[in-house]
């Protein structure tokens, strides 16, 4: 069985700082083991899906 969890980014109109945002999310969950599943994006936010085994599988 695997554990899900869903982050939304606020994007801005600051590129550089929405590669940060996302670098520093990433890095991150997976020090916590988790690993994106899904992503979607509009014009206003990312949403990004992680998933990792649950403990008992781990």
């Amino acid at each position: 069985m695997k554990e899900y969890q869903a982050v939304i980014l606020r994007l801005s109109r600051h590129t550089r700082d929405d590669e940060d945002a996302l670098t520093d999310l990433l890095n991150e969950r997976s020090r916590g083991g988790w690993e994106p599943a899904m992503l979607t994006q509009d014009e206003t936010r990312l949403t990004i899906v992680f998933s990792r085994p649950s403990d008992s599988e781990r």
